[in-house]
């Protein structure tokens, strides 16, 4: 593994000074450029990952773990800059459900990403100033290729599983799909194979707050030593809202007020939800970049598994040996159990090994994220299982 320095920018601050973040850092397609599926290439570009646990002598007990929308690859560890926990720190470590006593998992910055991996704000080598809107349109597709070029790097012919949550659930059906030879098992949670006009409909609200926000500056903010943190604030806040639950937030907030016993008759935060969301769009500026938010969310609306496969999702997986868990969450309004239903009926068709549970919460699509003890004995039955039917089928131990 390489280990260096990041060429990303500070997401705190407008200049274009080199940040320097724990983990590993990549130089790829040096040899060969990336190709992307809007017909541009990028090379000699960065790309950073963190991995936690050991890589055992045959290198058969690697997880990939793929990120969400607003993830990065610090998921079982302190943010460096924000200093909270990893977002799967209770799913991810030492007997743990993805035990890192037996695993070695990964997490790379997605492509497009601010951590660390190529993205709008990192610097274009044609101009020398951070690339924009110049960037090329991203995939989720184009996502998994980065990813496929760092486990080329570690020298992994299998993944023993990739698995994700949300986005980071669309990045394991591509993974089946794309490379069904290169991965044991598939576990897509609270995700979809499709963004629905309901999906992309909240997206353009987002992207909207950032693209009005005058510090925006038409996308190139960066060289003119601006930040668009009001529309970024307002484009979490909403995609926020989608993140939890009617019940969630009505246990969590109902109408109580914020440290007031009346209401002020004004547009400050009378409502504890109101001053929740604020922080959490406020926190949020601090450590991403409003065009990755752009780029992102755009390669999550042109995600349709179906449409590259003549319009039948189970073309996506024909012949396919790859064991699937797909998980649901009964409280997910924004990637619904009857759309994981679709993708399990899609598998069935094709006499794909596919496992299903839908999980009882009210907590909404962050369910994933947060404490629920059912999921996590699902998720660590289905590896523990998997593990025992590989280790028949190859003699493995």
């Amino acid at each position: 593994m390489t280990t260096g320095k990041s060429h990303s920018q500070d997401p705190s601050d407008g200049a274009t000074e080199p940040q320097v973040l724990p983990g590993h850092h990549l130089r790829l397609g040096v040899d060969k450029p990336l190709a992307l599926d809007c017909g541009m290439k990028i090379s000699d570009f960065p790309v950073s990952y963190q991995a936690y646990g050991e890589l055992n002598e045959d290198k058969s007990n690697a997880i990939l773990v793929c990120h969400a929308l607003t993830g990065d690859q610090f998921l079982a560890e302190p943010h460096p800059l924000t200093g909270k926990e990893g977002w799967w720190e209770n799913m991810v470590g030492p007997g743990k459900a993805i035990d890192t006593g037996r695993y070695f998992v990964i997490c790379v910055n997605i492509l497009g990403g601010c951590m660390g991996t190529i993205g709008p704000r990192d610097i274009n080598p044609e101009t020398g100033t951070p690339w924009g809107l110049d960037f090329p349109v991203i995939t989720i597709a184009d996502m998994v290729r980065c990813q496929a070029l760092v486990i080329d790097h570690l020298g992994i012919e299998k993944l023993f599983s990739v698995i994700g949550g949300s986005m980071g659930g669309m990045q394991a059906l591509e993974w089946a799909s794309m490379y069904p030879d290169r991965l044991w098992t598939a576990i897509p949670i609270a995700s979809a194979a499709l963004h629905t006009a309901q999906n992309i409909a909240f997206h353009e609200v987002g992207r909207q707050a950032i693209m009005a926000d005058p510090d925006w500056c038409g996308g190139d903010y960066l060289n003119q030593g601006k930040k668009p943190v009001k529309g970024l604030a307002v484009a979490r806040m909403a995609a926020h809202i989608t993140y939890l639950s009617d019940q969630a937030l009505h246990r969590k907030f109902g109408r109580r007020l914020q440290e007031r016993d009346s209401l002020a008759y004004g547009f400050d935060a009378d409502f504890q939800v109101e001053s929740y969301l604020r922080h959490q769009g406020i926190t949020f500026v601090d450590r991403f970049d409003a065009n990755s938010y752009l780029y992102i969310t755009r390669a999550m609306d042109y995600f349709d598994l179906a449409a590259k496969h003549g319009g039948e999702l189970a073309n996506a997986f024909k012949d396919s040996k790859v064991r699937f868990c797909v998980i649901s969450f009964t409280g997910d309004w924004l990637y619904t159990t009857e759309g994981n239903r679709r993708i399990v009926h899609a598998l069935n068709s094709v006499a794909a090994n596919v496992s299903f549970a839908e999980i009882e919460s009210d907590q909404g699509h962050d369910a994933f994220l947060l404490d629920e003890p059912d999921f996590e004995r699902v998720l660590k039955g289905f590896l523990d299982g998997a593990e025992e039917i590989r280790a028949a089928e190859t003699g493995q131990d």
